[in-house]
């Protein structure tokens, strides 16, 4: 380097040297907050909540419990813990955490004007603060200290990330780490087969195996003027019969304008470059099952490996659910509507072929919901039986969820009359039927729907008047059981109504569009 020959050379000297210590101070800051978990490199975890959202996001979250943190951001104390609290929302927060659909960490900014009442409403009295419960009692939208017994505790021990998550693990008995990767964890899996509770937190991943069968379709341009008629039937059996009342409702909105996105006209099409923009135009216009799905994760089907469970298993408890929802009257045009589905839309070519030849060997019309709730029920003990041969065979199952014949008897002993074992290694078992369809109705119906309908839709009622989440078919989509029976009298099978309600929708849409024009 040459030796500078004047005094401007020597003060741009100085401040170039004084410019690369600011930047080398700046990287180890950024370094040193990359460390703790946060920095400009990574987008907070934490969902910041307002006096605008309070209320929705907790009501609608899949987690069994809520850290809400009350701060200002002109605290200084409260910018220094950001990292801490960071690094265990981390843990716990989007598609990447470790351990998602456990807790939602979230913060309030009570320094912003449109949060003070609200901020009030939990008695902040310094910062920051931190409270612990049930998502649902926040939504409630107060907190008083001096309460008894309150859900809603407050944290006592947050000063590090370290304190903060081991104040969770001792109210939760998990054994969570900061250093806890995905799919690292096997040992945090609830494993307790017994509790037929677990299943009521699987409607999150019912809705998600919905959105996930739809962007399939839609992502692998599966609609073909052969295949439009069963995806409509199978759209009728969500639209009546799906236990998310979200996905009903999404599911209703995409058959009510089924004709206008997928013209029998658009079929074949001359240009490739057209259908590809209409088929992305349509996944962004429709999402099947609201705005917050998918969410990236699965709660109750969340394998231990990043291969394992997951969508397959979502759809297996959705065809169930649907397949003790039915009436008797509308169980055999479940049976092909669900048939019809499989064949045309699932992705896997094995799976869908076995699968389609069990539907096929069915010679005898269903006449119960009895019938064809036990029918997919010894359906899905088929695949398992041959599954567990290849997976042990190949070494691809999931080590902490190995494929069993369903239900076990921890969970429904009443089910079996009998049990031995064959010399394959298989479970020979004399089953009471007539048990294991209350069973199936019990854990794929009522328990399946109970925490969603109490804890994440209760603000939507006026939504959807008549459609509870419990409600059957004719009540799920609000047909008008008198014209719908003028159409087909004896006759309530949901082909039927969906049908009627649907171009009774379409008809209204129409006049209204009409009605449009002439005002303009």
């Amino acid at each position: 380097m040459s030796i500078p020959n004047s005094s401007s050379d020597v003060v741009l000297l100085l401040s170039l040297l004084l410019l690369s210590g600011i930047v080398s101070s700046a990287g180890n800051r950024r370094s040193l907050l990359r460390s703790l978990g946060d920095g400009p490199d990574l987008p907070d975890a934490a969902v910041d909540l307002n006096s605008s959202n309070f209320i929705r996001v907790l009501k609608e979250s899949p987690a069994a419990f809520a850290v809400v943190e009350f701060f200002a951001n002109w605290c200084p104390a409260c910018r220094n813990y950001k990292p801490h609290y960071e690094k265990v929302a981390r843990l716990f927060n989007g598609p990447d955490a470790p351990h998602p659909g456990i807790v939602i960490m979230t913060r309030v900014d009570c320094a912003m004007k449109m949060n003070k009442n609200l901020c009030g409403s939990f008695s902040v009295r310094h910062y920051p603060m931190l409270l612990w419960g049930p998502p649902p009692k926040f939504a409630s939208g107060q907190w008083d200290p001096k309460k008894e017994k309150s859900e809603i505790q407050l944290i006592d021990d947050e000063r590090t990330a370290d304190h903060l998550l081991n104040w969770i693990n001792k109210r939760i008995g998990s054994t969570f780490n900061l250093d806890d990767k995905k799919y690292d964890n096997e040992n945090t899996f609830p494993r307790n087969a017994s509790d037929p509770e677990q299943i009521a937190r699987a409607i999150y991943d019912v809705e998600e195996a919905t959105a996930g069968a739809f962007d399939i379709i839609l992502e692998h341009k599966m609609i073909k003027s052969e295949t439009q008629a069963p995806l409509i039937k199978f759209f009728q059996l969500l639209v009546t019969h799906h236990p998310s009342k979200r996905c009903r409702r999404g599911s209703a909105e995409i058959l009510v304008n089924f004709d206008d996105m997928w013209p029998s006209n658009l079929f074949p099409v001359s240009s490739q470059e057209i259908t590809t923009l209409q088929e992305r135009n349509r996944l962004k216009s429709y999402l099947i099952c609201g705005k917050e799905v998918p969410r990236g994760y699965w709660i109750f089907c969340r394998g231990s490996q990043n291969d394992t469970r997951g969508f397959s298993c979502g759809l297996w408890v959705l065809l169930h659910s649907l397949s003790v929802r039915v009436v008797d009257g509308e169980s055999h045009l479940a049976f092909t509507a669900i048939c019809d589905f499989i064949h045309n839309f699932f992705i896997c070519e094995e799976c869908r072929g076995h699968f389609y030849e069990m539907c096929s060997s069915v010679s005898v019309p269903f006449k119960t919901t009895h019938d064809l709730s036990l029918w997919l029920w010894n359906t899905h003990n088929k695949v398992n039986e041959r599954l567990m041969k290849e997976e042990k065979a190949f070494g691809t199952g999931d080590p902490m969820f190995p494929k069993i014949i369903w239900p076990p008897k921890q969970l429904c002993p009443s089910c079996y009359l009998s049990s031995s074992r064959k010399r394959t290694g298989t479970s020979q078992v004399d089953w009471n039927e007539d048990e294991v369809f209350k069973f199936l109705v019990q854990y794929y119906g009522k328990t399946l729907v109970s925490s969603y309908k109490d804890a994440s839709l209760r603000s939507n009622r006026n939504d959807e008047p008549g459609a509870d989440d419990s409600t059957t078919s004719t009540n799920a989509v609000a047909v008008p059981l008198g014209a719908a029976l003028a159409i087909s009298f004896a006759s309530c099978a949901f082909g039927v109504l969906a049908c009627f309600w649907r171009t009774q929708q379409k008809n209204r849409k129409y006049l209204h569009q009409l009605n449009s024009l002439k005002n303009i």
